[in-house]
C-alpha cells in the first residue's frame, strides 16, 4: 500500500553536523535531534508530530489495532496465579485478572494469603510504572522491592515491614540485583554511572538508615565493564560479576560478612569466562570456557582452592554447549545446547553416569529455572514451543519422575491446530543456519503472508518458546520463521563469534539467505514478506532493507539500534564503552571502517524501500530516542518508493515499551494491524 498523497510527512529541520574521523567525514543533518535532557520543546513537538502522523496513516485504513486487541485479551484467563516459589516458611507469587495491567504480589502462609503490594494502584494515577523484583529477607520480617516510574531503569529500592508498610530507607538510582545479609540487618545493591548508565558500584545499606550512609564495597573502575549481582544457592555468598564481552571477574561477599572486602574468586584474564555454584559442603563448581570455547566444569574443594587448584568434573566438547549449571549433593545438573537446541543433562557424581531430558517437540525452549534450595530432591526447569505455553517440571533427581507443576493458561486454543517445523538453509559462504516455522495446519503456505524473526546479537539465544502474540496472524493465514542468525549464540560459543565484530556482516547475510531459501521452498508469497526486530534486531532490520530492500514488503523495527558508529564513538552514550567487544571502538581505523559497512543510518541510500513501522521510547535506556528519531526522516529522504515510513514514539516508558500487559497489547496490535493493512 501506498503513502497516502494527501498526507504530508513531518519534515524535521536539516541542520548539518559534520564528524570526521580517520580522514573519513560524515554529515548528519539530524543530530540536532538529540537531546539528554528530554525537554526540549522543538524535539517533543517533532515526535508528537511522528506520531500525529503515524495515527493519521492508519485512521484512514481498517482498524485492525481494535480487532486484534479484542482476539488478543479473548486469550487471556480471567484470572491467573503464577508458579509459588518457597522462602522458608511462606509461599510467594503474583496473580493478575483479565483487567489488571500489572500483576499483584502476594504470600501465603498454612493456606492464608497477603496482598503485599499492588502496582495498578500507582498506575491509575502516572503513564508508567513497574516492579523489577521483590525480595523478602531470609527470616520473612522485611521485603525489599525495586520500582521504575519512567521506563529508565533506573530503580527505586524501598522495604516493607511485616505489615507491608513501607519503612523509611529510600536508595534511588539503583541498578538490577538486590540481596539480603545473613542477618537481614544490611541490603546489597548496584548504583549505576549517572552518565553511561553501566552498574559499576556495589553497596550495602543498613536498614534504618540514610541513602547517604550506605557503604561502598565495590567500584569498577573500567568502563569496558559492568557489573551484575546473584546469589549463590547456598545463600553463603553474593556474587558481583564484573564483566564484558569476553572477560569476567567474581568477587564473593560473605552473607555473614557483608561490610569485608569481596573475595577475587578468579582473577579476570582476556578471554575467559566462568561462573560459579557454591555447594553444601562449601566446594565450588566451576563453568569455564578457559581453552574450552564451548566451557568444562571445573570443581575447587574450597574458597582458597578458586584460583589454582581445580579438578576436571566435565570435559569440554566441541559439539555440546554448556550454558549453566546446578549442584546438588550428589548431581550436577547441566543446561546445556546441542545443535542449536537447548537441553538438560543430569550427572550422578559418584560414578559420572549421564541422563538426558527427552523432549518431542521438534523446536522447543527449555531452561532451568525455580532452583532455590540446594538441598532439594528435586530440580525445575521451565519448557516452552511454539504450540506450547510456558510449562514448570519438577524431575526428581533419583528415580527421574516428572510432575507438570504449572502451565500458563491460554483461552481459546488449540495447540494441535498449529505446526511447527525446525529446518536448515544455507547461509552464501556454506553455513548452515537453524529455522523454526509455525503456520496453522489449514494454511495455504505456498502463496501465504509471511513474517521472519531475527536478533543476532551479544551472544542472546532466540528461543522457540510460545508467543500467544502472533496467533492472530496464525489465524489469518501467515507463516511466522524465527532465524538464528549468527551472532546469537544459538550453536555454541563458534556462533556468536562468527556474527560479532569483524564478522559482523555475517548476521546480515544470514538473514537475507534464510528469506530467500524458505521462498524457495515454496514457503510464503514473495510479494508478501515481513521482518521484524528490536533493539539490534532493529539493527538486523535496517541492514537486510539497505542490502536488499525489494525483498521486504514491511519492516517492524522496534526501538532500533541504527546509528551505530556515531553512538559507539561517544563514550557518554548509555551502555557504549561496555559494548566495544561486540560492535568495535571506532577509535581503531579498521573497526570503524568494519562498522561504517553495515551501520544502517550511514548506509541509507536512494533505494526503493518497503513500507517500514518503527517504534521507540523517550526514556529508553538501552537504545536512546534519537536514534531512530533521526532514522526515519533521513529513510523518507532517500527511499524511492511511496511506500509508508511511519514512527510510534512513547513519548513515557523505556526499552520494553508502556508498562502494563494490556498496554504491550495494544501496541502489538496496532504493530500487526500496520503488516495487515498492506495486505489490504
Amino acid at each position: 500500500m501506498s503513502e497516502d498523497k494527501e498526507l504530508i510527512p513531518p519534515k524535521p529541520e536539516k541542520i548539518p553536523y559534520v564528524m570526521e574521523a580517520h580522514d573519513d567525514i560524515r554529515t548528519d543533518n539530524y543530530y540536532w535531534l538529540r537531546d539528554d535532557t528530554r525537554s526540549n520543546k522543538k524535539i517533543l513537538n517533532y515526535l508528537q508530530s511522528e506520531n500525529d502522523y503515524a495515527d493519521s496513516w492508519f485512521g484512514k485504513r481498517v482498524n485492525y489495532k481494535s480487532i486484534l486487541l479484542e482476539e488478543l485479551v479473548s486469550r487471556i484467563a480471567p484470572s491467573e496465579t503464577s508458579f509459588k516459589e518457597k522462602k522458608g516458611d511462606y509461599y510467594y507469587f503474583t496473580e493478575i485478572s483479565d483487567n489488571d495491567q500489572l500483576p499483584r504480589y502476594f504470600r501465603s502462609k498454612d493456606g492464608e494469603k497477603e496482598l503485599i503490594i499492588d502496582p495498578n494502584k500507582k498506575l491509575l494515577h502516572q503513564d508508567y510504572y513497574s516492579i523489577y523484583s521483590l525480595v523478602p529477607s531470609s527470616d520473612n520480617s522485611l521485603i525489599a522491592f525495586n520500582d521504575d516510574d519512567n521506563g529508565r531503569r533506573e530503580f527505586t529500592i524501598k522495604i516493607l515491614d511485616s505489615n507491608f508498610n513501607l519503612l523509611n530507607d529510600t536508595i534511588t538510582k539503583t541498578s538490577y540485583g538486590m540481596f539480603w545479609s545473613s542477618d537481614n540487618s544490611y541490603l546489597i545493591y548496584l548504583k549505576k554511572d549517572p552518565i553511561t548508565l553501566i552498574a559499576n558500584q556495589v553497596y550495602a545499606h543498613k536498614i534504618g538508615t540514610t541513602e547517604d550512609e550506605d557503604i561502598l564495597l565495590y567500584k569498577e573502575v573500567d568502563q569496558e565493564f559492568l557489573i551484575d549481582l546473584s546469589k549463590s544457592r547456598t545463600d553463603k555468598y553474593i556474587y558481583i560479576n564484573i564483566e564484558k564481552t569476553n572477560s569476567n571477574e567474581i568477587r564473593l561477599i560473605d552473607t555473614s560478612n557483608p561490610l569485608e572486602d569481596p573475595k577475587i574468586a578468579i582473577k579476570r584474564s582476556e578471554d575467559h569466562l566462568y561462573t560459579l555454584e557454591h555447594a553444601n559442603d562449601d566446594s565450588f563448581y566451576i563453568r569455564s570456557n578457559f581453552d574450552s570455547p564451548n566451557y568444562k566444569i571445573y570443581k575447587a574443594n574450597n574458597v582458597d582452592l578458586l584460583e589454582d587448584e581445580k579438578i576436571e568434573v566435565v570435559a569440554h566438547n566441541k559439539d555440546i554447549f554448556i550454558s549453566d549449571h546446578l549442584i546438588f549433593d550428589d548431581y550436577l545438573i547441566l543446561e546445556i545446547r546441542e545443535n542449536g537446541l537447548p537441553g538438560i543433562h543430569k550427572v550422578k557424581l559418584d560414578d559420572m553416569t549421564t541422563s538426558k531430558t527427552l523432549f518431542n517437540d521438534e523446536s522447543y525452549y527449555v531452561s532451568l529455572g525455580y532452583n532455590y534450595d540446594s538441598t532439594d530432591a528435586n530440580y525445575y526447569y521451565v519448557y516452552s514451543s511454539p504450540t506450547q505455553p510456558l510449562t514448570i517440571y519438577s524431575n526428581n533427581l533419583i528415580d527421574g519422575s516428572v510432575k507438570n507443576l504449572w502451565q500458563k493458561e491460554i483461552i481459546n486454543f488449540d495447540s494441535n491446530a498449529y505446526v511447527t517445523q525446525r529446518k536448515f538453509i544455507d547461509a552464501r559462504d556454506g553455513t548452515k543456519v537453524p529455522i523454526t516455522i509455525t503456520y496453522k495446519k489449514d494454511t495455504e503456505i505456498h502463496n501465504s503472508p509471511i513474517l521472519f524473526y531475527g536478533y543476532g546479537s551479544y551472544g542472546i539465544n532466540t528461543e522457540s518458546y510460545f508467543r500467544s502474540s502472533i496467533i492472530p496472524l496464525l489465524d489469518r493465514g501467515f507463516v511466522h520463521v524465527l532465524v538464528n542468525i549468527r551472532g546469537g549464540g544459538e550453536m555454541g560459543k563458534y556462533w556468536y563469534e562468527q556474527g560479532r565484530m569483524f564478522n559482523k556482516l555475517n548476521t546480515f547475510y544470514d538473514f537475507n539467505d534464510s528469506v530467500r531459501a524458505v521462498l524457495d521452498m515454496n514457503i510464503g508469497d514473495k510479494n508478501k514478506v515481513f521482518a521484524q526486530g528490536g533493539s539490534a534486531g532493529g539493527l538486523l532490520m535496517g541492514a537486510i532493507i539497505n542490502l536488499e530492500p525489494e525483498l521486504y514488503k514491511g519492516i517492524l523495527s522496534g526501538v532500533p539500534f541504527v546509528d551505530v558508529l556515531t553512538t559507539m564513538s561517544d563514550a557518554s552514550i548509555p551502555l557504549t564503552t561496555f559494548e566495544w567487544d561486540e560492535w568495535g571502538n571506532p577509535a581503531n581505523e579498521d573497526e570503524y571502517k568494519y562498522m561504517k559497512q553495515y551501520s544502517p543510518y550511514d548506509n541509507i541510500d536512494n533505494l526503493n524501500y518497503p513500507a517500514v513501522l518503527v517504534t521507540s521510547s523517550l526514556y529508553d535506556s538501552q537504545v536512546q530516542y534519537y536514534e531512530p528519531a533521526k532514522y526515519v526522516p533521513k529513510l523518507r529522504d532517500h527511499s524511492t518508493s511511496d511506500n509508508p515510513i511511519l514512527m510510534k514514539m512513547n513519548l513515557i516508558g523505556g526499552h520494553g515499551g508502556k508498562s502494563g500487559r494490556l498496554n504491550q497489547m495494544e501496541e502489538t496490535a496496532e504493530e500487526y494491524g500496520f503488516l495487515l493493512n498492506l495486505l489490504d
